[in-house]
């Protein structure tokens, strides 16, 4: 790639009518990110020097969702659907003060590899004024046409629509994205006219008007993959499953063996160690680490949390954000965990809430023992010290402190902090009434029977 400065224009402003819904289309998600997100993020991958943000009028929301996946990135606003060249030419202050290439990208793309984008600027440093990313379409219809000469250079795109029958028999068909290398881009912009069957200033006309100036255009080509435009919700569905493949084939080549991949659902963000075995069935919503050697059972759910170096978790269990979870732990079946830190070789097997604390390296919190850290107003912590046995059944009603070493005596409500090695009780006494439950049998079988 070169090394001459890059705007990168990323075009958001569609409204997305056909998702059928009151969120903007490029607010979507795939793997956890909104689209947009996604797109900021491989512009960002690439090296560019200066993002600038295309939204349409009163979408607040992209404007701050774009903020938030680009700090620094300038946005503007396209006043009326005009085409795609009038939505560049809405970041005109960006094009005016920057002296070096451009790029042009779509917020509903979300699927660009980096490669792919690095290969198209590539191809402005062997002459090409402008670059196009092109694929050969499976149906081309609907698609713009990318018409070559005898060298394979580009001397137009044609939208489908205004396409002669012989140029819709072109199977080369435009992504949209388009590079730029030119002195004066608004100059060009500035050209394009709307003599076409929606009315519309069309981007793609920029080609024709650079080679009147005695330029070239190229063609790079990716996989129709690659550059799949979410529209719907259908579309949107076909993204996340293009999306979960290749997330899944990325960590099983780092390492990782996925029982049944097909039923493993990743984030963009999620990080797997090598030698993890994870079990069918598994949901890594955002932010999850899982350190080397971990093993996951079936049937999880996991978000914003961390799993330590040989940790065993599951089946159906669930991580929520502030699980982080030490080396050797285990956490069993039907345990959950949600802001507690458990230290090296802790245990909770069964049945568990554990919300809001801490518990020691190598404790052991028993079957059925809550964590009661809400009064309905306010949370609060519970600490539970090193080496410390919970019992079955026990509930630790926060604020409260188990000393490191302590037992808890199994279906106790503790309040009260103990103290390292301390046993800790608190329930009636058992009592037993010899004979009792004959007596109420009998006595229950005469009453039914004269009901009957």
């Amino acid at each position: 790639m070169s090394a001459r400065p890059l705007l990168v224009v990323v075009l958001a402003a569609g409204q997305g009518t056909r998702m059928k819904s009151s969120l903007p289309k490029v607010l979507h998600k795939i793997g956890g990110r909104s689209m947009l997100g996604h797109v900021l993020d491989v512009a960002k991958q690439i090296g560019g020097d200066k993002l600038a943000v295309v939204v349409g009028p009163g979408m607040e929301v992209v404007r701050k969702e774009a903020e938030v996946q680009a700090p620094g990135a300038s946005v503007f606003v396209q006043q009326s659907q005009r085409g795609t060249a009038d939505a560049v030419l809405a970041a005109r202050e960006a094009l005016a003060g920057h002296s070096g290439d451009v790029l042009v990208l779509y917020a509903d793309t979300p699927l660009l590899p980096a490669e792919a984008l690095k290969a198209l600027l590539a191809r402005l440093d062997t002459g090409a004024a402008i670059a196009v990313l092109g694929f050969d379409a499976a149906d081309p219809t609907g698609y713009g046409r990318l018409l070559t000469d005898g060298d394979g250079w580009l001397t137009a795109i044609r939208e489908h629509k205004d396409a002669t029958e012989a140029e819709r028999d072109v199977r080369l068909c435009n992504s949209g994205v388009m590079a730029f290398r030119v002195d004066d881009v608004l100059g060009v912009l500035a050209r394009i006219g709307n003599d076409n069957a929606k009315g519309e200033f069309y981007l793609t006309d920029a080609v024709e008007i650079a080679r009147r100036d005695g330029a070239r255009a190229a063609v790079v080509t990716c996989a129709e993959d690659d550059v799949l435009g979410v529209n719907s919700r259908d579309q949107l569905a076909v993204a996340e499953g293009i999306f979960q493949k290749r997330a899944r084939a990325a960590v099983m080549r780092e390492g990782a063996t996925l029982i049944a991949p097909e039923t493993i659902w990743l984030s963009f963000d999620t990080k797997i160690g090598r030698d993890v075995l994870i079990e069918p069935n598994v949901f890594f919503g955002p932010g999850v680490v899982v350190e080397d050697g971990v093993e996951i059972k079936a049937n999880c759910h996991f978000e914003r949390a961390h799993i330590g170096r040989n940790a065993r978790i599951g089946p159906f269990a669930r991580l929520r954000p502030g699980a982080e979870l030490g080396p050797d732990v285990h956490i069993g079946n039907f345990v959950e965990v949600k802001n507690v830190k458990l230290g090296a070789g802790a245990k909770a097997n069964h049945l568990s809430y554990l919300g809001d604390g801490s518990v020691g390296a190598g404790a052991n919190i028993g079957a059925g023992t809550i964590f009661c850290n809400y009064d309905g107003f306010n949370k609060a912590r519970t600490e539970v010290g090193e080496g410390a046995f919970v019992g079955s059944n026990t509930s630790l009603v926060a604020p409260v402190t188990i000393g490191a070493g302590a037992y808890i005596g199994s279906g106790s409500v503790i309040t009260k902090n103990v103290a390292d090695d301390s046993l800790a009780l608190e329930r009636s006494s058992q009592e037993e009434r010899p004979g009792w439950a004959a007596k109420f049998r009998a006595m229950m079988s005469k009453r039914k029977a004269k009901t009957d």
